[in-house]
């Protein structure tokens, strides 16, 4: 099953057709690690416990171990990226007077095993 084209903050977008565009590949993994990593733990009604909740983060003191710690969790439970090899995570705090963190996720492609390459920040 195909999910809808939509990126974290942004609307949907249409599709060449006129329809709803739909992802594909590492984009739709991309999107649902943001989702899941976004969301925060207790909103989404159909599974209260889904989501990283890492905007918990915002205008809080860095703390890049809890911030690794939430991804990597989650990461875990996300089923459209594979386990082997390990996913690569490096959180790097950019502008620590604004608490401006990046979290640098690498992941292979389920298909090819490409690296695949995601930036989440907070602040």
């Amino acid at each position: 099953m195909n999910d809808i084209f939509h990126q974290w903050g942004g609307d949907l977008v249409v599709g060449s057709g006129g329809d709803l565009a739909v992802s594909t590949g590492a984009d739709t993994i991309n999107q649902r690690v943001y989702r899941r990593l976004l969301t925060n733990s207790g909103d989404y009604i159909w599974n209260l416990e889904y989501g990283g909740g890492l905007s918990q983060f915002v205008g809080q003191p860095a703390d890049t171990a809890d911030i690794e710690a939430i991804v990597r969790t989650q990461l875990a439970l996300e089923t459209a990226v594979p386990t082997a090899p390990e996913p690569q995570i490096d959180v790097g705090v950019v502008d620590p007077a604004a608490g401006y963190i990046v979290a640098s996720i690498s992941y292979a492609d389920p298909f090819s095993l490409a690296p695949v390459q995601l930036n989440v920040t907070t602040g």
